[in-house]
């Protein structure tokens, strides 16, 4: 029998994991840059999924966080896309704006995949991940991302598929060969908030728990 979703185990609770997700209720949750968490997303069967058809747009924690580890479980429709963003900053129109984000993608049935740094576990638009690490569409892949402090790691279903330092030069030529090099502010706080994307089409989240690292 497979473990219970949104639950954390004794060990974990002592070592300071907490969920952000009850797998109940938006309790936690909000738009982004909204008081109110948008009519799209919802608390169903465990999960914290978007379907599209209600009142959209990206949602975020309402806490901050700094050096973190954040894990959670996503799955996407056939040709669906959307992403988890971390360090948010709500000065901007959009949190992609001024956030990182971890592609979530269907590879095998979204023109985006034709881009490596587009694929599912991609540092969006700027770290390619291996091929064949995730799962198909209707399949749970699970993620790991650890952010601490200029260091950041990515894990998709068990394997590493980014580690990069963000006062590297390779961090900032990379950048600046991105779409983000138009957006100054973007990754440059490391402290933020942590977001989902709606990109207008069906995901679903669970198990999404962290734990803050000194």
């Amino acid at each position: 029998m497979p473990p219970p979703s949104n639950f954390l185990t004794d060990d974990e609770a002592a070592a300071g994991w907490r969920l952000l997700f009850d797998g109940e209720t938006l309790a936690g949750w909000r738009g982004y840059r909204r008081d109110s968490v948008p009519t799209g997303w919802r608390a169903e069967e465990g999960t914290l999924h978007f379907a599209p058809g209600g009142d959209g747009g990206d949602i975020v924690t309402l806490e901050t966080f700094g050096s973190f580890e954040l894990a959670l479980d996503w799955k996407v429709a056939p040709g669906g896309n959307s992403g988890i963003f971390y360090w948010g900053q709500e000065s901007h129109p959009a949190i992609w704006h001024t956030a990182i984000e971890m592609q979530v993608l269907d590879d095998s049935g979204h023109a985006d995949a034709a881009t490596p740094s587009h694929r599912a576990g991609a540092v969006y638009d700027l770290y390619a991940p291996p091929e064949g690490i995730v799962h198909p569409a209707g399949e749970w892949n699970s993620v790991r991302i650890v952010a601490d402090g200029p260091h950041a790691e990515h894990w998709l279903n068990g394997t590493r598929v980014a580690d990069f330092e963000h006062d590297s030069s390779d961090w900032k030529r990379r950048v600046a060969a991105s779409k983000f090099a138009a957006f100054p502010d973007f990754a440059r706080v490391r402290h933020g908030l942590i977001g989902l994307q709606d990109h207008g089409d069906p995901v679903w989240y669970r198990n999404v728990k962290i734990r803050t690292l000194t």
